[in-house]
């Protein structure tokens, strides 16, 4: 058996969880399409409404939303409350992990008020805006204005808080980070209260850094400050299919947007959008974009592809005709852009309706996708959602980009899921070692992509039914999280929090560097007050023993050893 085969299987036999998964189709059309579309109509209507208000007034709703969530602190009984946590439901969050450290007591904070874009700010370029504003929110309003965010997750649902306390990337993240490096100040609430500003250069500073992949651990976040940037009102679209091995399609990946000649940070060699998406083994398709005026995407002979409307083919499926036609050029309205994986879900909406993809649907009822992703998990019960655990995988990789080639060799070996989502990221050397960091003296090594002040990363993301599963055969879900988070370790890659995780504590903070967050832990009085992070990203239910040690707060020295052998 070569290195790239994957091994032999035996058959798994089939479950009555098995035909229930083949069928749940059934409760998505009738139950949960309705419902999601229902909600997402009457969140566009408050949004309408916040809009309508002016800036005083929301910074006045704002100011006193504050007050409600400080003396909501202060009534807190440290010794018989538990630790302190929002007030969402579980099944709301749009990551895969089951939230189960809200299934144990917990003292709940209520910041579903907090869903406002208070201010565009067009001389300092920059949107301040509440945790709730998702990515189809701040879209509509700062588009029309022709602004964005320098980082616009492409689903809607996409929460401010979510990308800042956990994880956030797009196309453009090759030239500005991820979504939390776009941030210029953070409104926080300490555990004792305290209302605080937070920027990289004021007394603050430890905190700012400490924010990122924090999972709201440090205290609660209200409000955010972050980057706009001038756009224009198309997206001029280069899709060039790309054949060879995992390796080739890798390197053809790479010379999509990083220059051989290393001049990484030169915008006419450098796209303002980057992704590539492999479809097997042998195929690939990259996608740069471009941004471009409406008098230059309406010039004769330019095609105009509006992807927004419901009837349109699947992004995915649409970039995969490169493949038969080669190479081609389209414009795409800018705000459609932003949000093309949003109505399929990338693909994995082939997977909860499986016919959804065909013209018919599309055209009768594609104004209804996509499904809520925290409806899809509200109405899968424990035992599906364990069979998706098992069975199924959502996993971001975060891998060096030299390393690219290296982790679609692992993930073909080991999972086989296709198609595979590629998407470049600066990881910046900072003052600071915050959780996430380059690899020691990259910057000595000149590889492609890199800058002297910033590493570039690739999001291999993995979202699909493993080939073995789709075959039949037996397929050990965890034990293969268990190897990906190995191989990430062993590669100094990172896995996002949101995903379903198999890591020790010991480990946890091998792939983590805790010193920052555990020093800032302490300094701003979150322990024992706000769950550790392990705690929280960790599966399986908490018992009271562990609430309990929590509140406790024994100060134990976390495991950051980086040389010590994966167990």
């Amino acid at each position: 058996m070569s290195d790239l085969e994957a091994p032999l299987r035996p058959k798994r036999k089939k479950i009555w969880v098995d035909y229930f998964v083949n069928f749940r189709w059934i409760i998505v059309i009738f139950l949960v399409l309705p419902i999601s579309f229902t909600l997402y109509f009457l969140t566009y209507l408050g949004d309408l409404r916040s809009e309508w208000k002016s800036f005083k007034t929301r910074q006045k709703e704002h100011d006193e939303n504050v007050k409600k969530v400080v003396k909501r602190l202060k009534q807190r009984n440290p010794s018989k409350d538990g630790l302190v946590c929002t007030a969402r439901k579980p099944w709301i969050a749009v990551g895969m992990r089951n939230v189960d450290y809200k299934r144990a007591r917990h003292f709940e904070v209520d910041l579903s008020a907090f869903r406002n874009v208070l201010e565009i700010d067009q001389e300092r370029m920059i949107a301040r805006c509440e945790p709730l504003v998702n990515m189809g929110q701040i879209s509509r309003v700062t588009v029309p204005l022709n602004l964005a965010l320098a980082v616009v997750a492409e689903l809607d649902d996409l929460t401010v808080g979510g990308l800042i306390n956990g994880y956030g990337i797009e196309g453009s993240s090759h030239k500005y980070g991820l979504f939390s490096d776009t941030v210029v100040a953070y409104e926080i609430v300490l555990a004792d209260g305290t209302l605080v500003r937070a920027t990289r250069d004021n007394e603050y500073s430890d905190l700012f850094h400490a924010i990122p992949w924090s999972q709201g651990t440090l205290g609660l976040l209200v409000s955010a400050e972050i980057k706009l940037i001038p756009i224009k009102e198309y997206m001029k679209l280069t899709y060039e299919p790309v054949v060879g091995n995992l390796k080739e399609l890798a390197q053809g990946y790479i010379d999509s947007f990083a220059p051989r000649d290393g001049d990484q940070d030169n915008d006419d060699k450098v796209p303002d959008f980057v992704e590539t998406m492999i479809y097997n083994p042998t195929e690939a398709v990259c996608m740069t974009g471009r941004y471009a005026s409406k008098e230059e995407a309406k010039l004769k002979g330019n095609k105009i592809n509006s992807v927004g409307w419901w009837f349109k083919p699947w992004f995915y499926q649409h970039a995969q005709t490169a493949l038969k036609k080669g190479k081609f050029v389209e414009y795409i309205p800018t705000r459609e852009y932003y949000h093309r994986h949003t109505r399929c879900l990338y693909w994995e909406g082939k997977l909860i309706l499986p016919f959804a993809d065909q013209f018919w649907f599309r055209y009768l009822f594609g104004w209804l996708m996509p499904p809520k992703v925290s409806l899809l998990k509200a109405t899968q019960g424990e035992a599906i959602r364990n069979y998706y655990h098992e069975m199924h995988v959502i996993q971001d990789m975060l891998v060096p980009l030299y390393k690219v080639g290296d982790a679609l060799e692992w993930v073909h070996r080991e999972m086989e899921v296709y198609p595979i989502w590629l998407c470049p990221h600066k990881l910046f050397k900072l003052p600071v070692k915050t959780m996430i960091y380059p690899e020691p003296g990259f910057e000595l090594q000149r590889r492609q992509g890199d800058t002297q002040t910033a590493q570039m990363y690739t999001d291999v993301g993995v979202y699909y039914a493993p080939g073995p599963v789709l075959r039949g055969e037996v397929f050990d879900g965890a034990g293969a999280v268990r190897e990906l988070e190995n191989w990430l370790i062993e590669n100094h890659g990172f896995q996002p929090q949101y995903a379903v995780s198999e890591l020790t504590e010991k480990n946890f903070w091998r792939m983590f560097d805790a010193g920052l967050y555990e020093q800032c832990r302490k300094k701003y009085g979150a322990v024992g007050t706000f769950m550790s992070l392990y705690y929280k990203s960790k599966k399986g239910r908490k018992t009271e023993k562990e609430v309990q040690e929590a509140e406790q707060a024994h100060l134990e020295t976390a495991y950051a050893e980086v040389d010590q052998p994966v167990d």
